[in-house]
């Protein structure tokens, strides 16, 4: 036997490798859920709802840690455009429609039509799928997703009618995240990640952050993302 040592292995770029292999075996499960629901048509299952889910939420994950590794290694920056409030939020909707459809959750919007903000729509948009993804997982039957200004500030809101979060997911602009509350298996991920592509946006002496309190109007959570 060789005592030869290994050549060291570069962990991150293999899991980034990972990574994307399991986006694509990821993308080909998500084709053939949609065929199912072409398939039940108007009489879908329950099982299937939970199976469109899931998978929705391991895709949202895996891009998660694919920018959160790009970002790492700086091969991914803003591209910071003027951009309608009311069309990043249409965006949204668009992309959650079928699933809170078939979670029987209303996703409410609120935003004025003529609302500017200076910002990378796909990343503002991708973090904003992921934390409606997390609301849809934790509300009973309602979302409500809004923009409006704040001061110098554009603020886009998530709120719901569930159960709030829990104490170590609440902290002024989440400093400790991502950690992990073994009880419930909530890594604090997803506010993670929004919280890092909020501070990615600077303006003059201004930088993007994020915010977490239960003090939605619906008697749950509200999550709140300023943008300078």
């Amino acid at each position: 036997m060789s005592n030869t040592p290994m050549h060291s292995i570069d962990f991150s770029a293999l899991l980034a490798s990972s990574v994307h292999d399991l986006k694509n075996s990821l993308h080909a499960l998500r084709e053939l859920i949609a065929q199912l629901e072409n398939f039940f048509q108007e009489q879908k299952p329950t099982e299937l709802k939970q199976l469109n889910f899931e998978a929705n939420r391991m895709n949202n994950n895996l891009m998660q840690l694919l920018t959160l590794y790009k970002i790492g290694i700086s091969q991914c920056t803003p591209t910071i455009d003027e951009h309608y409030a009311a069309d990043i939020l249409e965006d949204v909707v668009d992309q959650h429609s079928t699933l809170l459809t078939l979670g029987n959750v209303e996703l409410i919007t609120q935003c004025d039509s003529d609302l500017v903000c200076y910002c990378d729509s796909v990343m503002i948009s991708n973090a904003l799928c992921t934390l409606v993804n997390n609301a849809h997982r934790y509300c009973f039957s309602k979302i409500l997703l809004s923009a409006s200004q704040e001061d110098d500030y554009v603020v886009f809101c998530i709120e719901d009618d569930g159960k709030g979060f829990p104490e170590n997911l609440m902290s002024s602009d989440c400093k400790q995240f991502p950690q992990i509350d073994l009880s419930t298996g909530n890594t604090g991920l997803g506010l993670f990640f929004t919280k890092t592509i909020a501070r990615l946006h600077v303006q003059a002496d201004k930088q993007g952050f994020i915010e977490t309190d239960n003090n939605s109007q619906f008697g749950g959570a509200r999550f709140k993302l300023y943008l300078p």
